[in-house]
């Protein structure tokens, strides 16, 4: 999909981490040039930068719709109903996509406030969208289903993805989008084992980010599974069996297993469409 054969204008309302990430994400894959691109925020302000980037920016949410197919709403979970409200009489269910990267917010409750008929893909992607690295899980439903295609083949464009059941959007919130958060604390915990023991700042954190690189290629290129990857890199009575022991008996894998299903449960009450009008 890219720029060349298409005229895919797409509109992200909600510039914040996540949907610049995906912006940007979007034009260094090559799938559409920054012009074809809208950002919208709520500060007008903070809508410089992109413009020196080549996106076109505004604070309106519905001016942003009318050239846009794709619209991509990434706002909090707590804006999301005044969002809509705002957009409701500007989608077109004939020519707009909403790809919803809100957490908590199910299709169904998207739709009761647009019109059934407006085709909706909820979207989990995490902010290594913004170097083509994502994990993102999207989900459907039957009346939408053939809007999923185009919308996995622009983000398979940014990292991988996989279609899930909807109920299971809220766990892949925890995994993915709260994972990257998860994975990077472990980075910055082994740089600072590396400091310890001996290296300065920058080598440590260079050391420990790569490792973590190769460990995770390990499994995604090579399919293996992790169990298999670290009985090649203990020995007996060897140092490094002596480190996962010891990592162990203070909870390592515990802890972050229930840093994952805690996330999970707040995730699951971020949104709530009450108040909204009917």
């Amino acid at each position: 999909m890219k720029a060349s054969n298409t005229n895919m204008h797409i509109a992200v309302l909600g510039a914040g981490n996540i949907g610049s990430a995906i912006a940007r994400g979007l034009v260094k894959a090559g799938v559409v040039p920054a012009w074809y691109i809208t950002l919208t925020r709520r500060k007008a302000e903070q809508l410089e930068a992109f413009r020196k980037e080549g996106f076109s920016a505004g604070v309106d949410n519905r001016e942003a719709l009318e050239n846009a197919g794709l619209v991509v709403i990434a706002v909090t979970p707590q804006q999301l109903n005044g969002l809509l409200s705002e957009i409701r009489d500007a989608v077109d269910p004939q020519r707009h996509t909403i790809i919803s990267v809100v957490s908590g917010a199910t299709i169904a409750e998207i739709r009761a406030q647009l019109g059934s008929a407006v085709p909706v893909i909820r979207a989990m992607p995490n902010t290594a969208i913004a170097i083509q690295e994502s994990m993102t899980c999207l989900s459907t439903d039957d009346a939408n289903a053939s809007a999923l295609p185009a919308v996995k083949k622009m983000f398979d464009a940014l990292g991988k993805t996989l279609v899930i059941d909807e109920k299971l959007m809220v766990p892949a919130t925890a995994l993915c989008a709260c994972g990257i958060a998860f994975f990077l604390r472990g980075v910055r915990a082994a740089s600072q084992g590396g400091i310890e023991i001996g290296f300065h700042a920058e080598e440590a954190l260079l050391m420990a980010a790569q490792t973590a690189r190769g460990a995770a290629s390990l499994l995604v290129q090579a399919g293996s599974h992790p169990e298999s990857e670290v009985d090649k890199v203990t020995t007996p009575q060897g140092c490094t069996i002596s480190g996962l022991n010891q990592m162990e008996h203070h909870g390592f894998s515990s802890a972050l297993i229930k840093g994952i299903t805690t996330s999970a449960a707040k995730a699951a009450v971020l949104y709530s469409p009450k108040g909204v009008e009917k």
